[in-house]
């Protein structure tokens, strides 16, 4: 009789289960997009090796003086070791060679050219140890014109259609209030790196992943371009609400706050009028049939305001849940909570540093075989050369 493994709740589990267990990943990574993606990878239980410049990723720094741990270092680097080599130098080049040559996967996101410079280039390095995992992130592809312009997040916003989409329409285009592309590169490198590892394990060949921001954020808007192409209309900005269904995403204000509310199917808008007490709104001839909701949007939210003005954020949310009805509470920062509004009580991680006290910021945004989400300390700067060079004197090359 064959043995089926129990559920994971009655087993067992420790970092000593996490997934990637015993991987090596070597980062060269400024900012986000890398060391994102390599924070992913640790969260997932690989050892992480962080080479630094002399003066530290520049994540350290931007933006922040009290101490080398910034707010952009603090998210994207716990529990990653960090090895200063100065790739100026033809010692430290051989050096970071052999080390990436024991690494099951390297990152980098530098400027086109740089690693191809230092001889830590894709085809070199994988000659060297034909098991890698290469992956690479670029602001505009790796060849080309445009390759040779700096790939910051704004600029992806821009070029790519999605700051033409963002804001009123009566205003300026408007960027994405985070650095949205950023976070989504090391998503997408993220899963490239998980995919090569799954076929290495099958054919025992490693691969180059490439990812730049540009292709990832113009993939971002695909819903809009499917419109765009079966339409033929350009999609421009309008704000809060979507110009081709109503209410969707309208916002609306309540006693505390304001709600976020979508129902324009001919099922979700009856379930909405009915909830808050204004069935007849369902059969006026201006907002019975979508398009009549669209060509009368500003008529309906004040109907809808008049409605739900009386009642919390809170309490309009649980009648309109209860009705099946699309809502979400505008909240800020300080009002998302461990455990409220459907937030994991353990989504939020501690992250340490020498000199600090820890501070709390979310861990990822998934478990497997309920293995705890990872804090941890960030490296002081080169805190673990020494160690790791001297692994790199014992260890074999060429995994």
């Amino acid at each position: 009789m064959s043995q089926t493994r129990p559920p994971f709740h009655d087993v067992q589990v420790t970092d000593e289960d996490a997934p990637l267990k015993g991987l090596r990943v070597v980062e060269f990574g400024q900012f986000i997009a890398a060391p994102a993606a390599a924070q992913a990878l640790v969260d997932l239980g690989a050892d992480v090796i962080k080479i630094e410049p002399p003066a530290g990723d520049t994540a350290r720094a931007a933006g922040w003086t009290r101490d080398a741990y910034g707010p952009m270092f603090t998210a994207y680097n716990r529990c990653k070791r960090s090895v200063v080599l100065d790739l100026r130098t033809e010692k430290d080049r051989d050096l970071a060679r052999k080390l990436a040559c024991t690494a099951d996967v390297l990152l980098h996101n530098t400027r086109p050219g740089v690693m191809e410079k230092a001889g830590l280039d894709a085809a070199t390095l994988m000659k060297l140890a034909p098991r890698l995992i290469y992956g690479q992130v670029s602001g505009f592809g790796q060849t080309g014109p445009a390759s040779v312009r700096p790939g910051f997040d704004i600029a992806a916003q821009a070029e790519s259609g999605m700051m033409s989409l963002n804001g009123r329409g009566d205003d300026d285009p408007t960027r994405v209030g985070f650095t949205a592309v950023d976070s989504m590169a090391a998503h997408a490198l993220t899963i490239g790196v998980l995919a090569a590892l799954v076929r290495r394990s099958v054919s025992g060949r490693g691969s180059l992943v490439d990812v730049s921001l540009i292709d990832v954020a113009v993939e971002a808007l695909t819903n809009v371009w499917a419109e765009y192409r079966l339409s033929g209309v350009l999609p421009l900005r309008c704000g809060n609400g979507q110009p081709r269904v109503a209410p969707a995403a309208d916002v609306i204000t309540t006693a505390d706050g304001m709600v976020v509310v979508s129902a324009y199917t001919q099922e979700h808008f009856p379930r909405l009028c009915a909830a808050i007490g204004r069935p007849e709104m369902a059969s006026d001839p201006r907002f019975a049939e979508n398009a009549g909701r669209v060509l009368n949007r500003a008529a309906l939210r004040v109907e809808l305001g008049e409605a739900m003005s009386h009642m919390t954020s809170d309490a309009l949310c649980d009648l309109l849940t209860q009705a099946g009805v699309v809502v979400g509470a505008v909240r800020t920062m300080a009002e998302v909570l461990p455990g409220k509004a459907g937030v994991s009580n353990d989504l939020f991680v501690e992250v340490g540093a020498a000199g600090r006290d820890a501070v709390q910021i979310p861990g990822m945004p998934l478990k497997i075989d309920g293995v705890a989400r990872r804090g941890g300390q960030l490296p002081a700067l080169g805190q673990h050369t020494a160690e790791v060079l001297a692994e790199l004197l014992d260890g074999p090359l060429n995994r």
